[in-house]
């Protein structure tokens, strides 16, 4: 994989402050106002009074908290120079310091950014650069490991997703050195205990525009002896810190751009379109048990909806053009704004049938990454059932399905409801077609005879699944696989 990194002129740098808060146009908010009028139904969020029976109380106790984990979403910070992370170094009094990347970007000018100012300040650190991309189980431990060898006081991740997520879980298990791998692990896989303990700073620095995992509690992994992803869920997780330098973007092949773009589209739509909040129940008994994917929200609906209006302006510029300043920092900032919608309101059957996907890979190589095991990337994976599923989705919210629709360039004026579903699936079928992804489930190596084991490797998908807005059994789940086999 050849990465090649581009000067960017200092007035390019100052423009793109300027660009940032100009990303929603006066068009895009007169496309919201029509997408508004056109809705036949009541608001989608209950008014609150102060005779609610015991039913609504429950649920408004899950209003709060939705409230105040979006808030705490919101510390986190943009910045456009890197060696800025020192001062926040020397700010936290960081004496021992554990930076993670992977053997890629250590050899990149990011990494080398932060282990120049590093050294320049005398701060003692050490280096784990064999983050594995798609984290394993094993990868994972590995990680742990190396970050229970030494007191670490301070965690720098530097990298994509797969950076950051490693980060977590061995800021977390360094932290509870006691506590077995399963511990922390999502039910039904993993114990899913709730992390009661401190953790130590995280600094998240992320070179992709995808996963927003510098937004999220949540670090994904594949556990092996499943053939499945699963993940740690835990509010204590998230980052303390986000830098965003959207410099970094510009040494993103073209593939890999785009199946981050992937990822960013499908946390705005999955998101905008999960099992609403107020639906949501139980209600936990005790808060420190709320689950981090909350379900949509009004806070989170309007991180989502502003990403995917970026997507439409933005992703195919960034693309085909790595050179596209604009388009690649815009990029980088959707993503944050997405991780912020998902990272409360949670995802749903795209990212829950993702899991085996990815997990259950045969042979697939990835245009674009340098990796020597067979892989079908986080995006890709992710994005390849989207038609099929938000044909699935539409009946229980056609609305949000056609303002998505008509975000993503659709002509909704004349559409009907009922057919919110076929307009949605279509015009994601012409954005993948155009950015040249592959034909559905079987261009990555699956066949119908696979379906079976992606269903059994979907059903512990819980922890997302739940949120889909539209109940589904096995029976739903293997059609919309079977759907997802050929995209064109």
């Amino acid at each position: 994989m050849m990465l090649r990194r581009r000067k960017v002129p200092d007035n390019k740098v100052t423009r793109l402050c300027l660009l940032w808060p100009s990303l929603s146009s006066p068009r895009q908010q007169q496309r919201r106002t029509a997408a508004a009028q056109r809705q036949s139904t009541p608001s989608r969020w209950p008014v609150l009074t102060s005779d609610m029976g015991q039913e609504s109380a429950e649920r408004l106790e899950c209003t709060v908290s939705m409230l105040a984990h979006s808030l705490n979403a919101l510390l986190y910070v943009v910045r456009l120079n890197l060696k800025a992370v020192l001062q926040d170094l020397q700010n936290l009094r960081a004496r021992n310091v554990c930076l993670m990347t992977d053997k890629n970007l250590s050899r990149l000018p990011p990494v080398k950014a932060v282990l120049d100012s590093l050294a320049k300040a005398g701060v003692k650190y050490k280096v784990y650069d064999n983050v594995r991309v798609e984290p394993t189980d094993a990868s994972f431990k590995d990680a742990i490991a190396f970050a229970k060898t030494h007191s670490f006081d301070v965690f720098v991740a530097v990298g994509g997703g797969s950076v950051i997520d490693t980060c977590k879980a061995a800021n977390l298990y360094s932290c509870h050195p006691d506590a077995d791998f399963l511990d922390f692990v999502n039910a039904p896989i993993g114990k899913g205990k709730a992390v009661t303990g401190a953790v130590k700073p995280l600094i998240a620095v992320p070179t992709t525009a995808g996963t927003g995992s510098e937004t999220t509690g949540v670090a994904i992994f594949d556990y092996e002896p499943l053939k499945a992803k699963t993940g740690i869920a835990s509010r204590s997780i998230r980052p303390t810190l986000g830098i965003v330098d959207p410099t970094h973007t510009l040494s993103m092949p073209e593939r890999v751009a785009a199946n981050s773009g992937f990822d960013v589209l499908c946390h705005a739509l999955e998101s905008y379109t999960a099992l609403p909040f107020n639906q949501r129940k139980p209600c936990p008994p005790n808060p420190i048990q709320r689950p981090a994917y909350q379900g949509s929200n009004p806070i989170s609906d309007v991180w989502s909806r502003h990403a995917l209006h970026v997507v439409a302006k933005y992703m195919k510029r960034a693309v085909r053009d790595p050179e596209d300043f604009e388009a690649r920092s815009s990029m980088h900032l959707a993503s944050v704004f997405a991780g912020i919608g998902f990272g409360n309101a949670g995802v749903h059957l795209c990212h829950g049938m993702s899991y085996p996907i990815a997990g259950n890979v045969k042979t697939h190589s990835a245009r674009g990454y340098s990796v020597v095991h067979p892989l079908v990337p986080h995006g890709l994976s992710v994005v390849l059932t989207s038609p099929a599923v938000f044909s699935f989705t539409a009946p229980m919210c056609p609305e949000r399905h056609l303002e998505a629709a008509e975000i993503l360039g659709a002509d909704v004026r004349r559409v009907k409801r009922t057919d919110a579903g076929a307009v949605l699936s279509e015009t994601l079928r012409h954005f993948l077609f155009d950015l040249q992804v592959e034909d559905g489930l079987q261009a990555v190596g699956y066949t119908s005879d696979d379906i079976p084991s992606l269903v059994r490797g979907t059903i512990p998908q819980e922890r997302v699944t739940k949120l889909s807005p539209r109940a589904h059994t096995e029976d739903d789940l293997m059609g919309l696989f079977e759907a997802s086999m050929k995209l064109y």
